[in-house]
């Protein structure tokens, strides 16, 4: 796949969308700082999955959106798309049908990003696989962002081997490691879950067995139990059948007690109803002349009452004349009193307005006219004084505030003249004492020499360090090179070790037995271990112990042993260690497998043949092939094995010991070499410490100087200025004493002056003073005359009123006194006609009284029947209700007899699920036999429940839970099956990959290295170079360090390199990882800034050379014309409008043509003017 196009929308300060066309050979990016270039690089790593939002320079990732200027508003989104060429079909199988693959990543603020291929939605990782595997991505070393080469120069060399990773294009190897080695972890984990569920299944298995035990044993109580309650219950319900019986019976005598009562008390009703119908008449007869009795009654006594009121109505019409006639002498005093007021309030009107009208008012408005003249004089007078004075005040005023300011402005000068004289004389001091200090010239030398002699020390002291680091890495290199046998004679010696372990294991498995065998004693040369254990079998495993049920006994050897067949040889001259199978050895010949099929035929009776691979063959016909080896043939393999082990094992010892002798001293150089190396670390490191305290001393000292004489020369010209000030001081302080003077004699004058009319004020307001009081006395005599008679006015009027309301008052009361009087003479006549009407009242109520008593007479005595009617009716009432009430009670007791039936049966019908009747044959009683007592019944019964009870909580379902949990545990034993051999195959598969990762990491540090020592000497004219894999074995642990040795100079580490030899041995690293495996593009940003021109000239060269032998796309960013010179076609990045770049275009190889074709079109267009012009 090959990068096409980079288009950008909303992404940072690129709010409008552009395209920036990749095209091969070199694409240049320029543009003054700040404009956005490097937003381009960043652009095309966020598209690739960058998850960082820091690597994007910003707080969130949200940043990344254009977040607005002051001419236009913030945008909501961002998305950045990248076009990629797949003509060549090398994208993967789900995208690989299309020539163009289009990756886009947008977000949205508070919605995240989202990624799309080809308008799919995908996964952020799958985007990153995509680029991974195409040997780029976002954190790829082909994206070189500024300050990256710094980056590198300073990283370390675990970081550095990333290189060679990205080199190897095992980036995406070590995600699916990772991804794999997360599957393994979570295997793991849930194979522990597995175990621990597998675990407590068997538990809870075993507590269901115990549970089905128990709910067996329930069951059998339960039925116990079930008939003990049959039996009870089947005696209950017939105690209440029976009691159900004799209570109906009951029942039917109380029904027949009942109707004769019941005909009794019909009688006795009949008697009282008659009298009750006799009572109603007389109770009427005798309420009516009760009724008049008491109307007659009532009567009388309102008489009564009604002449008691008229007796207090006289006595109140009385007392209310009296109160009239009191009230009428009162008004009469008052008429009288307000004639008299009003005659002497008339006098003195008549006085004061004949005094007011008359030749004394006249006099009075003269004189209040003449005063108010001679007042309005006097204050003329005294305001023309006041003018006076306030004049000559404010001219003192003007004097005294003039002597204030020339006051206090000689006070301020004398104050300023003695603080610059004080600091000029500070200054002074000070000026000498830095003279007499001087700067020390001395000084400086020495630490000029010092410095010097430092300078030496350091590179002596580099030079050591170079020297000590080459000793320490042959030092390492020579004992990587002793470490490997030592690893390989241990790994040897482990193995033997663990051999020797687990046989001796094996072998111990018998030795435990109370009588060892005789393949214990027995001794057999290597190589024949299985033909003994073919001819003997397990009987070798018998001892010769005759207490043994099985063993061995030692017979003398046959006189005339039958001899073998021709071609066979004895079996016994290769065993020994025990006589006991003289005998038996006799008979077993040694033969090749291939005749001993041919010889089994010339055995004899008891003789057998047998090869080395442990084939036999008897004499009565019986075979046996070598796969069916025999446990002691392996067992006596073992033993020999286990003895060979002893000599082998010393052996290996003695090589491991040469071996860790050998390891342990190039570790010992290692160490001591790592230990020079160290102290000259330090010691470069302490004069290098000492080197730049000096140069600060001498800084210091040289700035200390330079401070010093501008000090002196400030001080002088401060001097100088702070005398012209004293003088000028002096004069302003002559001047002001003199102006002081010359108003106080001045003063003095103004202040008589003021005196003199203050005096004049004085008099003046005196003299008003008395003039105004006058004239206020006579207008307020005026005054009071007038509120006088207005007052007297007002009184007459008011009493006017009163004299006329009394008369009217008088008038009112006769006329009320008039009507009482005619009142008093009407209730004084009610008594006499009051006495009339209660006369005849008292007869009227004689004859009503003794109507009543007749009547009470008659009603009393029909009571009195009615009375013997209840009595009569009541007893036999009483009698009928007790007999109710026997009946209602054994009605109640027959219905709750029959419940307790009714009860009774459906108990039985729930409890047992069956009638009545059959509880019996529940119970499996014999009806025949006597029943039990209820109580023993009972007690029975307790003694089941509370042996039920005891058992606790049973689980009836255990049986099913116990098959369910089988069937579980088979599943989940299933599933672990699964899980263990996933686990196995996710170890094969991350050992396949840390395999294959190692090998094409090695392949590509060699590839890397010779490209990288290439590049070097093109990079610097010449010198040499080399990549070395340190820190560990492991090359995928390893670290990488940079070995280099520019022309003229010892080879060194790249730490020790100047900063512009650092930055062309970093390209020539980046380069060379371009050269093993280039990527599609690769972008530079800006780091061509560190390099001269000769080196900017060599670095486009090596630029050109990669583009046209390789299919990378360069896009570089840069400030250097020489870079712009050599690409084949500039973008221009601007901000014409602030905080919004924009994307401007040059292909260079056109505009040469243009520039080309426009001369020459020039050239013809002045050749015509000239020829017209002639």
């Amino acid at each position: 796949m090959k990068f096409d196009c980079l288009r950008l929308s909303g992404f940072k300060s690129f709010v409008d969308p552009i395209d920036l066309q990749i095209l091969p050979g070199l694409t240049g990016v320029v543009g003054p700082n700040g404009c956005g270039k490097s937003n381009l690089l960043e652009a095309l790593r966020w598209v690739m999955g960058e998850t960082s939002y820091k690597s994007m320079r910003g707080a969130g990732m949200e940043d990344v959106i254009f977040s607005g200027t002051t001419g236009r508003p913030s945008r909501n989104n961002a998305e950045v798309s990248l076009l990629l060429d797949n003509r060549d079909k090398t994208a993967p199988p789900e995208f690989n049908d299309e020539e163009i693959v289009e990756v886009t990543r947008r977000i949205e603020r508070d919605a995240g990003s989202a990624y799309r291929i080809n308008g799919r939605d995908v996964r952020a990782k799958d985007v990153q696989l995509l680029f991974a595997d195409a040997s780029t991505g976002a954190r790829s070393p082909a994206l070189v962002r500024q300050g990256q080469i710094g980056e590198l120069i300073n990283a370390k060399p675990e970081a550095r081997r990333k290189i060679l990773e990205e080199a190897a294009g095992i980036s995406g190897l070590h995600t699916r490691r990772h991804d794999a080695e997360l599957r393994l972890r979570g295997a793991e984990s849930n194979l522990e879950k597995v175990d621990d569920t597998l675990e407590n299944l068997h538990n809870n298995l075993r507590a269901l067995k115990r549970q089905v035990r128990q709910a067996t044993r329930y069951k059998n109580l339960s039925g116990q139990i079930k008939e003990v309650e049959a039996l009870a219950l089947h005696l209950r319900w017939q105690q209440a059948l029976d009691a159900a019986t004799e209570a109906e019976n009951a029942l039917a005598a109380a029904e027949e007690s009942v109707a004769s009562l019941t005909r009794d008390s019909a009688g006795a009703s009949t008697e009282q109803l008659a009298a009750q119908e006799a009572l109603p008449p007389l109770r009427e007869k005798e309420a009516e002349c009760a009724a008049i009795y008491r109307r007659l009654t009532i009567e009388q006594d309102g008489l009564e009452k009604e002449a008691q009121r008229a007796a207090e109505t006289v006595s109140r019409l009385s007392a209310q004349i009296e109160t009239i006639q009191e009230d009428a002498r009162r008004e009469r005093d008052v008429l009288k009193d307000s004639e008299n007021q009003l005659k002497q309030i008339t006098e003195e009107k008549e006085i004061l307005q004949e005094k007011n009208a008359g030749a004394s008012g006249k006099a009075v408005r003269a004189a209040e006219k003449a005063a108010q003249e001679k007042c309005d004089a006097s204050e003329k007078r005294l305001a023309e004084a006041e003018n006076d004075l306030n004049a000559i005040i404010r001219k003192l005023a003007a004097h005294q505030a003039r002597k204030t300011d020339i006051t206090a402005a000689l006070k301020n000068n004398r104050k300023k003249h003695t603080r610059i004289e004080e600091e000029r004389t500070r200054l002074e001091q000070e000026r000498d004492t830095l003279l007499e200090e001087g700067v020390s010239e001395t000084l400086r030398q020495e630490l000029k020499i010092t410095i010097s002699a430092l300078s030496e020390d350091y590179k002596k002291a580099a030079e050591s360090v170079q020297n000590a680091h080459e000793q320490l890495a042959a030092c390492n290199k020579q004992a990587e090179t002793c470490a490997e046998p030592s690893r390989q004679a241990h790994a040897v010696l482990e193995r033997l070790l663990g051999e020797q372990s687990a046989l001796q294991a094996i072998l111990s498995l018998s030795e435990d037995a109370d009588t060892p065998g005789l393949i214990e004693t027995l001794k057999v040369e290597t190589g024949y271990e299985a033909a003994l254990g073919a001819a003997f079998g397990d009987d070798l495993n018998a001892p010769s112990d005759a207490e043994a049920a099985a063993h061995w006994l030692a017979l003398p050897p046959f006189s005339e042993p039958p001899s073998l067949p021709e071609g066979a040889t004895p079996l016994s001259g290769f065993v020994n260690g025990s006589d006991v199978l003289c005998r038996s050895l006799s008979l077993v010949g040694l033969v090749d497998r291939s005749k001993g099929a041919a010889l089994q035929k010339h055995l004899s009776a008891g003789q057998r043949l047998v090869s080395l691979e442990g084939d036999l063959w008897r004499w009565d016909g019986f075979c046996a092939t070598a796969d069916a080896k025999t446990p002691a043939a392996q067992r006596l393999a073992q033993m020999n094995r286990l003895d060979a082990l002893t000599s082998e094992i010393a052996m290996a010892e003695t090589n491991a010991h040469a071996a860790d002798e050998a390891a342990q001293t190039a570790k010992s150089k290692v160490r001591d070499a790592t230990e020079v190396d160290n102290n000259c670390r330090a010691q470069l490191k302490q004069i290098q410490m000492k080197l730049t305290e000096a140069r600060e001393e001498l800084s210091e000292v040289e700035t200390g100087a330079e401070k010093q004489i501008s000090r002196l020369a400030a001080i002088e010209e401060a001097c100088q200025r702070m005398t012209s000030d004293i003088d000028e001081l002096a004069d302003m302080i002559k001047a002001s004493e003199a102006d002081l003077q010359a108003l106080v004699d001045g003063g003095d004058a103004l202040t008589s002056e003021q005196s003199t009319h203050q005096e004049l004020v004085g008099e003046a307001r005196s003299v008003y003073e008395q003039d105004r009081a006058e004239r206020e006395n006579l207008v307020r005599e005026r005054n009071e005359r007038e509120n006088r008679l207005k007052r007297l006015l007002q009184d007459i009027d008011s009493w006017q009123s009163r004299l006329e309301n009394s008369r009217q008052q008088i008038e009112s009361l006769k006329v009320r006194q008039t009507q009482t009087e005619q009142e008093k003479q009407e209730a004084e006549s009610i008594p006499q006609k009051l006495a009339e009407r209660s006369s005849a009242l008292v007869e009227q109520i004689n004859l009503a009284e003794t109507n009543r008593k007749q009547a009470a007479d008659k009603l009393a005595e029909a009571e009195k029947r009615l009375a013997e009617a209840d009595k009569h009716h009541r007893a036999a009432q009483s009698a009928l209700s007790e007999v109710r009430e026997t009946r209602a009670a054994l009605e109640a007791k027959t219905t709750a007899a029959k419940e307790r039936l009714e009860e009774i049966g459906q108990h039985i019908k729930d409890t047992l699920h069956c009638a009545p009747e059959d509880a019996l044959a529940i119970a499996n009683f014999d009806s025949e036999k006597k029943f039990p007592e209820s109580e023993e019944i009972e007690a029975k019964l307790e003694r089941y429940r509370r042996e039920r009870e005891s058992l606790g909580g049973v689980n009836l379902r255990a049986e099913e839970e116990a098959e369910e949990v089988e069937v579980q545990i088979n599943e989940i034993q299933t599933e672990r099956d699964d899980l263990s051999q996933a686990i196995n195959k996710l170890r094969y598969g991350i050992g396949q990959l840390n395999r294959e990762g190692r090998e094409r990491l090695l392949a590509a540090f060699e590839t890397v290295n010779g490209h990288f020592a290439k590049l070097f000497t093109q990079l610097f004219g010449g010198g040499t170079a080399e990549l070395k894999l340190t820190e560990s074995d492991d090359p995928l642990e390893a670290g990488l360090e940079i070995i280099a040795h520019p022309p003229g100079k010892k080879p060194q580490v790249m730490s020790l390199l100047s900063g512009g030899e650092q930055a062309l041995t970093a390209m020539s690293l980046i380069f060379a990882v371009f050269l093993t495996n280039p990527s599609p593009i690769c972008v530079l940003d800006e780091v061509d800034a560190p390099l001269d021109d000769a080196n900017v000239e060599r670095f486009c060269n090596m630029l050109t050379n990669i583009a046209e032998t390789s299919d990378t796309r360069f896009l570089i960013i840069t400030h250097h014309a020489l870079t712009m010179a050599r690409v084949n076609r500039l973008f221009g990045v601007t901000m014409q409008e602030r905080g919004v770049s924009q994307l401007i275009s040059v292909d260079l190889a056109t505009a040469e043509q243009f520039a080309e074709t426009g001369r020459d079109l020039s050239t013809d267009q002045n050749k015509d003017q000239i020829k017209s012009m002639g």
